[in-house]
């Protein structure tokens, strides 16, 4: 696998109620990254690269929603793992971060913690793309401040933020962009992007479990679906919002 990014995110709704949410984002130069390594829940974000074992990351978080530190429940992962020095694992909980990426893993491989995200990547270019993918999101982080899409939207247009999938979308656009995966002879590409948030809605909002499973396009038809997902969403809420709360479609064929 070849860049991903893993973060946490406290912030507060226009209300003033308090939530946490979690998000992976990754792109590779293979298809259906989004089924073997991105793994999100209310409790903490895993991601599991390199040669990947997806137990990793299943088990991972469930260890984080059981409880376990993010960095006990990976390291324990690993020191179980004959093949660990092929893995990459990295992921973040609601109190810290963890990384490790093994010596067999392809060069350029590598990964950064940094304060509530990390990130890594192998067959990349160079360094540098993690580094611009964790600029990129560091400039657009929220913590710890008021979140509009996920209240009320009538806010001050210098307290709105565009939501966290699409800003770890941008994170991945510009390691993209930086150089990304390699192997330029593998043109079938795939990325992915899944949030999740201790917030409750009527309506799950679409847009933060997102997949591109076979494009030589992966961020350009990643931005193009969350694009598309965020209308649907806005469109869903303003048909069927009632019949959501009514838990009933008896009056939602009436709806021009």
């Amino acid at each position: 696998m070849t860049f991903s990014i893993c973060v946490h995110e406290r912030y507060e709704t226009v209300d003033g109620e308090p939530h946490q949410r979690f998000g992976v984002a990754v792109t590779t130069r293979i298809p259906g990254v989004g089924t073997l390594c991105p793994f999100v829940s209310e409790n903490g974000a895993v991601a599991t690269q390199s040669l990947v074992n997806v137990t990793l990351g299943r088990d991972g978080i469930r260890y984080v929603d059981d409880g376990l530190a993010v960095d006990d429940a990976l390291e324990a992962l690993l020191n179980a793992d004959d093949g660990a020095p092929q893995r990459q694992l990295h992921g973040v909980d609601a109190d810290g971060t963890f990384a490790f990426s093994g010596a067999a893993c392809v060069d350029w491989f590598g990964h950064h913690e940094h304060d509530h995200f990390t990130v890594a990547g192998n067959m990349l270019t160079g360094e540098s793309v993690l580094e611009a993918t964790a600029d990129a999101y560091a400039d657009s982080a929220v913590h710890g401040t008021p979140d509009p899409w996920t209240g009320s939207r009538s806010v001050a247009p210098e307290a709105e933020t565009e939501p966290l999938a699409k800003r770890l979308i941008d994170a991945l656009a510009a390691g993209h962009l930086e150089g990304g995966d390699k192997r330029e002879h593998l043109p079938v590409q795939s990325a992915a992007v899944v949030v999740a948030t201790t917030e409750e809605y009527i309506v799950d909002p679409p847009y933060n479990d997102l997949r591109i499973d076979a494009t030589e396009t992966p961020i350009a038809d990643l931005r193009e679906t969350y694009a598309l997902a965020l209308e649907g969403y806005a469109d869903t809420l303003g048909l069927y919002e009632e019949a959501y709360e009514e838990d009933s479609l008896e009056d939602a064929d009436e709806v021009d």
